[in-house]
């Protein structure tokens, strides 16, 4: 049990679930009408987002056992709950699984679903192993597949990306980017020691917290955009006004202290924004 628990960790399921969820969400902006008739494209799409997703996260951790033994020795692999060559060979079975239901997810759009979730599959692996080094481009090619559930979800029910998803995109894009910085302060001693060129190991703890939370904001000023052009619903106000007091609070609270310990506090509480911003855009799309 404890070694499932370990698999289990490894893949982030919170993170699997979002990233699924995203891909209906980018679905619902794309063409909400027809959801109900595409609920298997919706379906698969879920478990592509999700599979992709669990592998990425458990490359990362193979790849970060250096580090991660020094950042979060409690992890699964530095702990030696689960192995280095385990771990590795479970990414290739996440890829397979998630590859196979990107095939699966839409019959007229076969082509670009796969292509879509391979693409963006090795924008990731390219991070893991190679980017993360880079600090700033790494991040941006994070926020880069944290993007792509809204354009795969918008292929697999209108078989191409929708002008109003890309507003969607860069919201997310741009908030998630300030997630990825704000990691970096937490993570500050082992990049260190791994020669990670964060934004907060080349500039500081400070000058990355100002980055970060201008990220957050920027985010936010995009948010009336939306509903000012039509693409949601009324109900997509309410929700969103969360969130964005959330990023606002968040940006504060980081300016204010940006030790470690607080920038994890952050991190954490973003994750949560970007929770209810998703509810946000599928209810506004929906109602």
């Amino acid at each position: 049990m404890k070694k499932l628990a370990g698999y289990l960790r490894l893949m982030r399921p919170i993170n699997c679930l979002m990233m699924g969820f995203a891909v209906i969400v980018g679905a619902a902006l794309a063409n909400s009408n027809t959801l109900g008739s595409h609920w298997q494209n919706l379906v698969y799409g879920f478990l592509t987002g999700f599979l992709l997703t669990a592998a990425s996260m458990v490359i990362n951790d193979y790849y970060d056992r250096e580090i991660d033994a020094i950042n979060e020795p409690s992890r699964p692999i530095p702990s030696g709950l689960v192995k280095p060559k385990e771990a590795l060979t479970f990414a290739i079975l996440l890829t397979f699984l998630g590859l196979t239901a990107s095939l699966l997810t839409s019959v007229k759009a076969i082509a670009l679903c796969f292509a879509t979730a391979l693409i963006f599959w090795l924008v990731s692996a390219s991070y893991v192993t190679v980017g993360k080094r880079t600090g700033l481009l790494g991040n941006l090619l994070v926020s880069a597949c944290v993007s792509a559930p809204f354009i795969y979800g918008s292929l697999a029910v209108a078989n191409e990306v929708k002008g109003n998803i890309w507003i969607f995109v860069s919201m997310v894009f741009l908030s998630n980017t300030g997630r990825e910085i704000t990691k970096g302060i937490v993570d500050v001693q082992g990049d260190k020691a791994q020669n990670v060129k964060t934004v907060a190991v080349r500039h500081g703890e400070r000058t990355a917290a100002l980055a970060a939370s201008a990220l957050y904001l920027l985010a936010v000023v995009l948010t009336p955009l939306p509903p000012l052009l039509n693409f949601v619903s009324v109900w997509f106000i309410p929700l969103v006004i969360i969130t964005d007091v959330g990023l606002i609070a968040s940006s504060i609270r980081l300016l204010r202290d940006y030790s470690r310990e607080n920038a994890r506090k952050v991190k954490n509480q973003i994750l949560a924004w970007f929770l209810i911003g998703l509810i946000a855009f599928l209810v506004g799309s929906l109602s």
